[in-house]
């Protein structure tokens, strides 16, 4: 029987310069790392937190990649399963956005080379049932709006989206994406892994969000700063939350922990994450 987690609901302020009125006190949701497909998946807590927001009716849901582990040479069910798991949150209108993870490549190391039909075939079914994935690209994010407001009004109301390509098989693209913004336009960001913030130019990134730790899934007591990936990763690890002294200056990086496993089925000390940011003009 497949166990249901605690979930952890992380409620944060993120301060956007030129933010729009229409914009200012929307709450955005970040999950990510569903890992559908390891042995003893944590499908059933992933049902409840979509479930959740549902419910809640956030501005936006956007999903920081990983929605697989290791399908093999069918991934039909587990990519079936992920796309059942996301559909509610598409088919209640909640504007739902998402960008692929290294596991949506079929990559658990870097060096392993990376599946593009699996995450070509990952993304088409996103899409399929309403949930917009991103690749290097920005989106305009309109609020809703009736008939009486104008063009312009709409226009000034505007926040754009950035969605950055996954980065372990190099699809990692900050600057195309930002190419795609108007200087000083009001931005969200988002990647899977953190390695891709540092390629962030200055006050390009006002608030950033990634997901690739899990939070280290088993961390000491008391020292949040600890955990199992401290010892046995080679890279620099961005384990969750807020992310200090990181990237350049006026970009923000919040690394969300992330609902599924990687490697070993279990969490301690480090449950499953949904962080729900309130949106605030900076200043």
């Amino acid at each position: 029987m497949r166990k249901s987690y605690l979930i952890d609901i992380e409620e944060e302020v993120a301060e956007i310069p030129n933010l729009p009125a229409a914009w200012e006190g929307q709450r955005v949701a970040v999950i990510a790392d569903w890992q559908v497909g390891m042995w003893l998946d944590n499908t059933p807590t992933i049902r409840r937190i979509v479930q959740q927001l549902v419910e809640q009716r956030p501005a936006l849901v956007l999903v920081a990649g990983d929605f697989i582990y290791s399908p093999g040479k069918n991934p039909n069910e587990e990519i079936s399963t992920a796309v059942e798991l996301i559909r509610p949150l598409a088919k209640a209108g909640i504007p739902t956005y998402a960008v692929l993870g290294n596991h949506d490549y079929g990559m658990k190391a870097k060096d392993v080379p990376p599946n593009v039909m699996l995450a070509t075939k990952m993304a088409e079914s996103l899409e399929a049932v309403g949930v917009q994935v991103l690749k290097n690209e920005a989106v305009e994010l309109a609020p809703s709006v009736d008939q009486r407001q104008t063009l312009s009004r709409m226009q000034r109301e505007t926040l754009y989206l950035v969605g950055i390509g996954a980065r372990w098989p190099n699809q990692d693209k900050p600057a195309v994406a930002l190419a795609q913004v108007p200087d000083g336009a009001p931005r969200l960001v988002m990647m899977h892994h953190p390695g891709s913030f540092a390629a962030f130019p200055a006050n390009t990134a006002p608030l950033a969000v990634a997901g690739h730790t899990h939070g280290g899934q088993i961390r000491l007591p008391f020292t949040p700063e600890w955990s199992w990936l401290t010892f046995t990763k080679e890279d620099k690890v961005h384990a969750d939350g807020w992310i200090d002294g990181y990237g350049q200056p006026g970009n923000h990086l919040y690394v969300n922990r992330g609902i599924g496993f990687s490697i070993i089925p279990i969490r301690i000390n480090c449950p499953p994450e949904v962080t729900l940011f309130t949106l605030r003009p900076s200043g």
